[in-house]
């Protein structure tokens, strides 16, 4: 089954990291991705830019509305995600346990819904 991971950060953490320690962190999340690789359970991963280039759009009254910034008001916004396969969701929560951002927010695990063409059907 596949599992979302989505990789929830205080921006103002990571903002203030040194050079050196974001760095480090960049390495440290590439690393785990390549483990998680290697072990057949990475299917995509990806770091988000800064939520200053965020933009939201919203359905209202049948017409787009398009807002700049995040979609929500809060101090952790998502960072990026790790689109993960595991048997069960107590090994997902295992693997996404040893992602290196989460220390500086959390990870949302979800379960991916796969939808069948033209029958809207789970799979």
């Amino acid at each position: 089954m596949k599992y979302l991971c989505m990789v929830i950060v205080d921006e103002k953490k990571l903002n203030a990291m040194s050079p050196d320690e974001r760095r480090k962190l960049d390495e440290e999340s590439l690393a785990y991705d390549e483990v998680l690789r290697k072990s057949g359970h990475l299917l995509a991963a990806q770091a988000l830019q800064g939520i200053e280039t965020a933009t939201t759009l919203r359905s209202v009254g049948g017409k787009i509305s398009m807002t700049d910034g995040p979609f929500t008001e809060t101090h952790e916004q998502i960072g990026g995600f790790v689109l993960i396969e595991a048997r069960d969701l107590d090994e997902a929560i295992q693997l996404a346990s040893k992602i290196p951002p989460m220390r500086l927010g959390c990870v949302e695990v979800r379960p991916v819904m796969e939808l069948t063409p033209g029958t809207g059907a789970v799979v």
